[in-house]
């Protein structure tokens, strides 16, 4: 049994930033590299920011300079930090492996940028 909890979006206004947690459930979390998705209205999901094991990141260009990955494998957790906040970063957040595994999506959370 894999879960995957996501948590702390919110509504923050333009050039805001939110931290985002993501709470797994089951054993050799830290063996596997792990990713922030997103999914904005309309659009595909795509992969924001990911995390090797060893703790070596990438991110999407989009992201790039305001974004921050980040795991505490003592705690089964991952964190994205968001600063400088866009409107063009609304979307609903997921956390994944990455390469994403199909029934690991969990709900999300939902992070709205407007003003």
């Amino acid at each position: 049994q894999v879960q995957l909890v996501e948590s702390g979006g919110g509504l923050v206004q333009p050039g805001g930033s939110l931290r985002l947690s993501c709470a797994a459930s089951g054993s050799i979390f830290r063996l596997y590299a792990m990713g922030w998705y997103r999914q904005a209205p309309g659009k595909q999901r795509e992969l924001v920011a990911a995390i090797s094991s060893g703790g070596s990141t990438n991110y999407a260009d989009s992201v790039k300079g305001r974004f921050t990955i980040s795991r505490d494998n003592a705690k089964n957790t991952v964190y994205l930090q968001m600063n400088s906040l866009k409107p063009e970063d609304t979307a609903v957040y997921y956390c994944n492996t990455q390469p994403a595994i199909r029934l690991y999506w969990g709900q999300g959370t939902q992070v709205t940028v407007s003003s």
